[in-house]
């Protein structure tokens, strides 16, 4: 039976950031941690997939609920909103870590996620970690400089219509043998068409299955 616990630390500035554990059963020993994009959040279809898939093969699930599209962020930079939210994620991650070990871990960023994913997966506890970015900032030099040095198994998901996308960085951490590059063409920063919601579906499916093998 499947037990939710939600729960809330205290974040950057003293902020509440809320998190999701999902378990599926006792002593998983497997943890997926999922970090959303600023408007694209754990129900949105990639997350949500991707959670079954994770829940089915017997791993908890932890996903971070940031809200970095409220109000009382408005006033940050980048930078700090940088700060803040690799700050949030590593308060969230080692409150449950504290709680319960485990061995293996997948680490799923989607956009602004993957500025939190990059620094995490330099800690030597994500060593072994698989990581699945999800049309991440490649334009910030530090998550390019992570995806094209870290030796994490990786999938890497993003359009050529994306905002985020460079061909000269896509192309730099796709000679990274560590990960596998999926370049699609056409889709924008959720992964979809702009006017095409059956091939969004098909492109949506195709993602999900990758990560569903990988």
């Amino acid at each position: 039976m499947l037990k939710t616990n939600t729960e809330s630390v205290k974040g950057y500035k003293g902020m509440n950031i809320s998190y999701t554990l999902l378990r599926s059963e006792e002593n998983a020993g497997n943890l997926s941690i999922f970090l959303p994009g600023a408007g694209y959040t754990i129900r949105s279809p990639l997350f949500h997939y991707s959670t079954d898939i994770f829940l089915n093969k017997g791993f908890d699930v932890l996903q971070v609920n940031y809200q970095y599209n409220d109000r009382v962020y408005a006033e940050f930079s980048m930078e700090e909103l940088s700060e803040a939210i690799k700050y949030d994620v590593r308060t969230v991650i080692d409150t449950v870590l504290r709680e319960t070990s485990y061995e293996n871990f997948y680490i799923i960023g989607k956009s602004l996620g993957t500025i939190a994913m990059s620094s995490e997966l330099r800690r030597d506890i994500f060593e072994e970690a698989k990581a699945v970015w999800l049309t991440p900032l490649i334009q910030r030099d530090d998550v390019f400089d992570a995806m094209v040095s870290i030796t994490n198994s990786g999938l890497c998901f993003i359009g050529d219509n994306d905002h985020c996308y460079t061909e000269e960085r896509f192309n730099q951490l796709a000679n990274n043998p560590k990960i596998v590059a999926r370049l699609i063409p056409n889709v924008n920063h959720s992964l979809e068409y702009e006017n095409n919601t059956v091939e969004s579906i098909e492109v949506l499916k195709s993602v999900i299955d990758d990560i569903n093998n990988f």
